[in-house]
């Protein structure tokens, strides 16, 4: 069974290290994310609907809110991939001209050829990961952001995005969609209904699925299936609250549905998760 073998969260999102033997269902993030092989078996993710590989030469980039899948083949060996979930804002934060990566084409290729520095560094930070007892917390985000900067530097469409920007991460355009998503923060718990989402946007529900997509890139399902995985990694990560609760609270009939959805978007399940993860002390601004 897949797990998780150590991660990390704190402002600047968050990194794992997965040990990966089962597929992921089809899932995006609120972040903008690299997916770098450091040992086992070479295997593929499905992004913008095409297999792309993930080996010892190849590294796996997808924009925020771009879906995804992992594919992995369960009667291949074992992968194990750093998983690097970066918030956007953490590094608009330390570098303004990174605003563009929260644009939805930061990353214009899914597959790139890892390079000599990203393969050091990533090695590097897998290894402390692996074997390092005590972790700064300045030292692993130094680590990670000489990572993300290297990545960047040399695979996105950061100088581009930035001639075009004026100071904010692109917001989603269209208030009626806007109006839905706030709905569907709110109501976290309750059962995906369209026809209410429909609703609340004052549009027909096929008028709405098509502008809930034109807008997000996603389907409300899957957007909502996003921020119930954020609000679950949290939970897990930052509390203390016993995985009965948290799943209630988020609309499972039962604990066990919530297992399985956590580990079919994760690859490990919560109470896994929540033995390995450390959350980092907030950085100053």
């Amino acid at each position: 069974m897949s797990v998780a073998i150590r991660a990390f969260q704190g402002k600047f999102g968050r990194i794992a290290l997965l040990d990966m033997d089962r597929p992921l269902v089809t899932h995006a993030h609120t972040q903008c994310h690299a997916l770098i092989k450091v040992g086992g078996a070479d295997t593929h993710f499905s992004v913008r609907d095409k297999s792309v590989p993930l080996t010892d030469d190849t590294m796996v980039l997808i924009n925020t809110w771009e879906p995804h899948a992992y594919t992995h083949n369960t009667e291949a060996p074992r992968t194990i991939i750093l998983g690097l979930y970066i918030e956007p804002q953490w590094l608009v934060e330390i570098e303004k001209a990174l605003i563009s990566s929260g644009n939805p084409g930061f990353f214009p290729h899914s597959c790139v050829q890892i390079s000599d520095r990203v393969r050091k560094l990533s090695n590097t930070l897998a290894t402390e990961m692996l074997y390092g007892d005590d972790l700064s917390d300045q030292y692993l985000e130094e680590q990670l952001f000489n990572l993300m900067i290297a990545v960047i530097e040399s695979f996105s469409e950061w100088r581009r995005f930035n001639l075009l920007l004026q100071g904010n991460i692109p917001a989603i355009p269209d208030f009626r969609i806007r109006r839905a998503i706030s709905y569907m923060r709110a109501n976290l718990g309750s059962e995906l209904d369209i026809n209410t989402l429909a609703e609340q946007a004052c549009l027909s529900r096929a008028h709405f699925f098509k502008l809930f997509q034109q807008s997000t890139h996603v389907t409300p399902i899957v957007y909502a299936n996003v921020l119930r995985m954020e609000a679950a990694i949290q939970g897990i990560a930052q509390t203390q609250q016993p995985l009965a609760l948290l799943s209630g609270n988020l609309g499972f009939s039962a604990q066990s549905h919530f297992t399985r959805f956590f580990h079919q978007h994760v690859g490990a399940t919560p109470s896994q998760y929540r033995k390995v993860v450390n959350v980092l002390a907030q950085s100053p601004a």
